[in-house]
């Protein structure tokens, strides 16, 4: 199972928000580029990077400090906000991103999305962010009345790396992933399904190994000490051999 410490940019810093709410911010450190390369010195092979500027603008803002992390590490990083233009991605890639996510416009335009995945071949990852079990967009700042599996199915065949799916009542709240509906969507479509939001201790890793997650993407427990990253690696690692 992939594990992906989240970096979550604002203004330049590494925050934290809950529930996607704005105004429920954390800033846990000034320096984003230092934060990439403690995780990676502890153990993690990929970064998951959100440019929350950039989610709530429709472009990419935190350009910069992007290109600076992923020059200061030798992991694959992936962004998601704020990317919905092929001029977008192409600047995403430029960056040397490995990957990138794509949400809103996925909602607004499916063709346009399939046409990124076929043009990048997995690269892209669908971003799917859940209130309620519908889709949320522009930021997590809407709802709409697609369902998550009815999103997922209209996916389910094109060349995706991959699907975040992010329950956002679930996000920065510490409580656990919402196992039950990642599992549902897992079953329900071919592409891998990464988790994302709620995991607040190494037992919430374990049972998402235990259901075969891709992988997971953990922000806030890293950030509070609710969990080392090292000992989430060494956990999964002994998993796959067992």
């Amino acid at each position: 199972m992939l594990i992906l410490p989240a970096i979550d940019l604002r203004g330049g810093k590494c925050v934290r928000l809950k529930q996607g709410d704005y105004s429920q911010e954390t800033v846990f450190g000034d320096d984003p580029v230092a934060m990439a390369r403690r995780w990676v010195s502890e153990g993690a092979k990929t970064l998951h990077l959100v440019d929350l500027d950039g989610a709530k603008a429709g472009h990419p803002v935190n350009g910069e400090v992007i290109q600076q992390i992923v020059q200061a590490v030798d992991v694959p990083c992936q962004l998601g906000g704020g990317l919905r233009t092929e001029a977008d991605i192409q600047t995403a890639f430029s960056w040397g991103l490995a990957r990138v996510v794509l949400g809103t416009r996925a909602l607004q335009d499916p063709a346009w999305v399939r046409q990124m995945a076929q043009t990048f071949p997995n690269k892209i990852i669908l971003g799917i962010d859940a209130r309620d079990g519908y889709v949320a967009t522009h930021g997590w700042l809407q709802t709409s009345d697609l369902s998550v599996l009815q999103m997922a199915r209209e996916f389910a065949n094109w060349p995706l790396f991959g699907i975040v799916y992010t329950d956002i009542a679930k996000d920065g709240m510490m409580g656990g992933p919402n196992t039950a509906s990642l599992v549902d969507l897992a079953k329900a479509i071919p592409i891998p399904v990464i988790a994302s939001g709620g995991v607040s201790n190494i037992d919430d890793v374990r049972e998402l190994l235990e259901h075969k997650m891709f992988g997971c993407i953990i922000g806030r427990a890293l950030y509070e000490g609710k969990i080392e990253l090292a000992a989430v690696m060494e956990l999964v690692e002994s998993f796959s051999i067992a």
